[in-house]
C-alpha cells in the first residue's frame, strides 16, 4: 500500500474531517497518532481503526496550547522517532459580527486556527528536515481567499494559514520536504454545532468529510500548493480577485443578509 509504514499525525482527528482521514490513512496501511481535546471520542476512534492493523497512538492535546503541543510531539517522536505526513485540520468558528464578538473569542480562534498550526509545523518539521522527507498539509477552506462579514476572524485566520503555507514552501523548496494547503468549501460536519450557527440556514451545496479527507491524502503527495475542493470554486475565486468589485458587493451582502435576518 502506498502509505505502508508511514506515521501520519492528524489533528482534530475525533470527528468530521480529521476523523474520516483517519480512516482514509488507515485504509492505506499509515500508522497514525489521533490528536484532539476530546479523549473517549479518540479513544472510539482508535478501536474503530484496529480491524485495518496499523498502529494507532491517541493524544488529548488542545493545539492552542503551544505548552501541550510541545508534550504531544514528544511523546510522539519518543515512539515513532520522526514523522512523514502533518495534517493540521483543528479549527472552529463563531458566526457573528466582530461588534458582537469578544476580543477571547476572536483570539480563540486564531489560536486555534492558525496558532495550533504553527505549534504543530514547529515541533515536528525538523524531525522531517533531518530526515529529508515530509509533507505538511494544511486544513484551511476558502474562506482563506473570501473575507466574509460573520466569520471575519475566521477567514483572518485561514488567509493567515494560507499565506504562512506559501511562504514556508518556498523556504522548503530546495528539500524533500512540502506543504500542501486543502481548501474547501462548506463541509457537513459539527463545524457548524457552535451555538452561533444554530440559527444559520445551511446551503444545500455542501461537501461530506469523506471527500475533504480524500482530498487530504491526495494533497499529502501533491506538489501543488493549495487543492481547492471542489476545484471549480478556483474560477470564483479567480473572478475575486479578478474583479473584486462585482464579486465583493454580492457576497458580503448576501452574509450580511444572513445575520440580518436573525
Amino acid at each position: 500500500m502506498m502509505f505502508s509504514n508511514k506515521t501520519v499525525v492528524i489533528t482534530g482527528a475525533s470527528s468530521g474531517i480529521g476523523k474520516s482521514t483517519s480512516f482514509e490513512f488507515a485504509k492505506r496501511g499509515a500508522n497514525l497518532i489521533l490528536v484532539s481535546r476530546n479523549e473517549e471520542k479518540l479513544n472510539e476512534l482508535e478501536n474503530s481503526l484496529k480491524k485495518f492493523n496499523v498502529k494507532t497512538m491517541v493524544c488529548v492535546c488542545d493545539v492552542s496550547n503551544k505548552t501541550e503541543v510541545q508534550k504531544m510531539s514528544k511523546l510522539v517522536l519518543e515512539k515513532f522517532s520522526h514523522v512523514d505526513i502533518l495534517v493540521n485540520n483543528a479549527g472552529f468558528a463563531i458566526f457573528d459580527y466582530v461588534k458582537n464578538l469578544t476580543i477571547e473569542q476572536i483570539e480563540d480562534q486564531m489560536n486555534t486556527n492558525y496558532f495550533g498550526m504553527i505549534y504543530c509545523i514547529k515541533n515536528f518539521l525538523p524531525s522531517m528536515i533531518d530526515k529529508n522527507s515530509g509533507h505538511i498539509v494544511n486544513v484551511a477552506s476558502v474562506a482563506a481567499s473570501f473575507g466574509l462579514p460573520g466569520i471575519a476572524p475566521y477567514c483572518a485566520s485561514k488567509y493567515a494559514m494560507l499565506g504562512f503555507s506559501e511562504g514556508l514552501k518556498h523556504e522548503l523548496s530546495s528539500s524533500n520536504v512540502d506543504v500542501t494547503v486543502v481548501s474547501p468549501i462548506m463541509v457537513r460536519t459539527n463545524f457548524f454545532n457552535h451555538s452561533s450557527f444554530k440559527k444559520i440556514k445551511k446551503s444545500s451545496f455542501s461537501l461530506s468529510p469523506e471527500t475533504v479527507a480524500k482530498t487530504i491524502v491526495k494533497a499529502s503527495t501533491s506538489k501543488r500548493l493549495e487543492i481547492i475542493v471542489p476545484s471549480f470554486v478556483r474560477v470564483a475565486i479567480w473572478i475575486k480577485h479578478t474583479i473584486p468589485y462585482v464579486i465583493n458587493p454580492i457576497l458580503g451582502k448576501s452574509f450580511k443578509n444572513k445575520i440580518d435576518s436573525e
